[in-house]
């Protein structure tokens, strides 16, 4: 049996709904293959070694102080990777399987410290991490390979801006969507159309990133995909989200239990949904991504297909749609988990493979 351990909460405002992801997975892995061994971090970054795992039904906000569990980190010994207390109790880790939504978490920041730990783990490495957490870099990185993309400026100075006016016209859209850069989940975005509106969103999205997305606004449907694999990734069904509210919004995602609807099967003529499950891996591997991410699209009304963004650790709530379009696709949750931990093991192996001290 393997020892899985699972870290979940994090420093991000996403901290939440990291907690709701790592209930599903606990409660799905297989305990004939797999021991889970969980760790919570705070919002102030402490970890804590929990001693039982049904403290996630209890615990959606984890500030300091906080009382669960023990204080642990994370060290290498000479052939094995351990969690290791401040009471001195250790616990071989043989493979992580980070859910930390947004910033110190998915941006490759833990995945550094995997790296360095010599430990497999789910997802992808740092470099693409950190590339699908900044969207300004990633929409650079698939302008060059050819992926569809919506129009945008990116804003890099909270106090001199690029003022509505010039902003709606470079873009050709008097409607705007404004985004911080580095997070996910929708916080901190806003859709706007007037001089204050737009002032007002830059400075809300300023407050979660030291850069800002601005993008041309775009009638259109917003379609999903899952991606699985390392080197020959392959591309789920098609879902469709259809918010009842203005957009799909934190609030639509998380908090209002009919703040949308999701359509899976996506209803789109089987031309298009090629096209789209293609453009899915194209992105997916022009980032360097392995293991899992979900890659949003916007389909306009005449069918032109446009890359939102990609999460290379996508929600794994109870709604969220990476498992439900694989479920759709023929692998049910826990098989689905299986799978990503083979993929963690592949890739760790591969790894093994590259000399790092070259025979001088």
């Amino acid at each position: 049996m393997k020892n899985l351990a699972i870290f979940c909460g994090g420093v991000s405002a996403e901290h939440e709904i990291s907690i709701r992801s790592a209930r599903n997975i606990i409660k799905a892995v297989d305990k004939q293959q797999f021991n889970p061994i969980l760790v919570i971090i705070s919002r102030a970054g402490t970890w804590y070694l929990q001693n039982d795992l049904a403290v996630l039904d209890q615990v959606t906000e984890c500030a300091e102080p906080f009382q669960h569990g023990e204080l642990c980190t994370m060290i290498r010994k000479a052939t094995e990777t351990c969690l290791i207390t401040t009471k001195g109790r250790q616990l071989e880790v043989d493979v992580a399987f980070p859910v930390l939504h947004g910033p110190m978490g998915e941006d490759g920041t833990l995945q550094g410290l995997f790296e360095v730990m010599n430990l497999a783990y789910v997802g992808s490495g740092v470099l693409a991490s950190a590339l699908g957490m900044d969207k300004d870099l990633m929409k650079k990185v698939w302008s060059k390979a050819d992926v569809p993309l919506v129009p945008s400026i990116c804003l890099t100075n909270k106090q001199d801006y690029t003022d509505y006016t010039t902003v709606s016209e470079t873009l050709g859209s008097s409607v705007l969507f404004v985004k911080p850069c580095v997070m996910g989940s929708s916080v901190g975005v806003s859709k706007v159309s007037t001089e204050a509106n737009y002032d007002a969103a830059v400075q809300e999205a300023f407050k979660y990133s030291s850069k800002v997305l601005v993008e041309k606004f775009i009638p259109c449907r917003e379609i999903e995909c899952a991606v699985l694999g390392n080197k020959q990734p392959k591309a789920s069904c098609l879902g469709e989200i259809k918010p009842t509210h203005e957009f799909y919004s934190y609030e639509a995602k998380y908090i209002d239990p009919n703040g949308a609807d999701l359509i899976i099967p996506a209803k789109l003529d089987a031309k298009t949904t090629d096209e789209i499950r293609d453009i899915a891996v194209k992105a997916f591997s022009a980032l360097e991504c392995s293991g899992l991410a979900r890659v949003d699209f916007f389909l306009g009304p005449d069918n032109e297909v446009f890359v939102n963004e990609l999460n290379t650790i996508p929600g794994f709530t109870s709604i969220s749609m990476y498992p439900k379009l694989w479920e759709a696709s023929g692998i049910g949750y826990s098989a689905l988990i299986k799978n990503l931990i083979d993929l963690a093991f592949e890739l760790q192996q591969e790894k093994q493979q590259i000399c790092l001290t070259p025979n001088i």
